[in-house]
């Protein structure tokens, strides 16, 4: 195995570091972040200026309400969008009426149910006074029974 000089492997070393380096100052003058930034000229000019208003903020409107269905369910329709302008009256959706005449037969049921506890209580109340008379007429008699 023969011995490179000293002097050949240095030699050999800069040939091959100094292009490389060249090319990467070229690469970071001209690409990276000391490039030239690029300037338009233009000559300046006498006009009249329109008046404009320029602000950076949020839009928002002066009065927004929340609303919603009256009863729960599923829409079925939905007839505006995000945004858009509406009147009073006007139909927003359409609920699915899937779930409710379930929910009305539940409803009826729970009526009858409460008309029967009214007229438990309303006998038993009727019952309670022909007690109250009869012990009054006992006591007036000074009877027991």
């Amino acid at each position: 195995m023969t011995r490179i000089p000293l002097q050949r492997r240095t030699l050999a070393l800069l040939a091959v570091v100094v292009p490389l380096l060249a090319l990467f100052i070229y690469v970071a003058l001209r690409s990276g972040p000391l490039a030239p930034v690029a300037v338009t000229v233009a000559t300046a000019e006498n006009r009249p200026v329109a008046p404009s208003l320029f602000g950076i903020g949020t839009v928002a409107a002066r009065s927004t309400y929340r609303i919603g269905p009256t009863v729960s369910g599923r829409l079925q329709k939905l007839a505006v969008e995000v945004g858009d302008s509406v009147q009073a009256g006007q139909v927003l959706g359409e609920m699915d009426a899937v779930d409710l005449d379930e929910r009305l037969r539940a409803q009826e049921a729970a009526v009858r149910r409460a008309q029967a506890v009214l007229r438990e209580v309303q006998a038993r109340q009727q019952h309670a006074e022909v007690q109250a008379r009869r012990y009054r007429e006992l006591l007036d008699a000074r009877s027991t029974s």
